[in-house]
């Protein structure tokens, strides 16, 4: 009998698809079975200081049609972002280059609720080119087609 394939968490809002995410979700799926969590609608409110551009549901349908993704859910809501790693319960959280997530705190918590076996992983560089982030996106836009 084989090994059991490790279970690998990302998380993130996946607002605007763009290849930076294919890039991380590819690398995910490099390392085991992807399940990502996609954030709430109050809680992009929360750390992005504005209104979601696609609402959550839109988000996660499009996050499920992705081939590196094995299984995609919404996030919990409130201000516990880490609570659901206690659900799922992964072998490795991979993190994005550019993520505002304090590893620290993470581990922290994740320590807390008994799971110190869990590897906190961020990938090194983002992929390059010029459209690879949602802000860089919103930009373009706004400068080439808001007159």
């Amino acid at each position: 009998m084989g090994k059991k394939e490790k279970t690998v968490m990302v998380g993130g809002t996946f607002e605007i698809l763009h290849p930076g995410h294919i890039y991380l979700l590819r690398e995910a799926r490099k390392l085991g079975k992807v399940i990502v969590v996609v954030a709430r609608d109050e809680n992009v409110r929360r750390f992005k200081k504005r209104e979601p551009i696609i609402n959550e549901k839109q988000r996660l349908t499009v996050i499920r049609s992705i081939k590196y993704v094995s299984k995609a859910i919404l996030g919990n809501p409130g201000p516990n972002i880490f609570q659901i790693v206690t659900k799922i319960k992964p072998d490795i959280i991979l993190l994005g280059p550019d993520q505002k997530v304090d590893e620290n705190k993470l581990k922290d918590y994740l320590r807390e609720q008994g799971l110190d076996n869990v590897e906190i992983r961020r990938l090194k560089k983002k992929l390059e080119g010029e459209l690879n982030s949602t802000t860089s996106i919103i930009n373009k836009i706004l400068k080439e087609y808001i007159k």
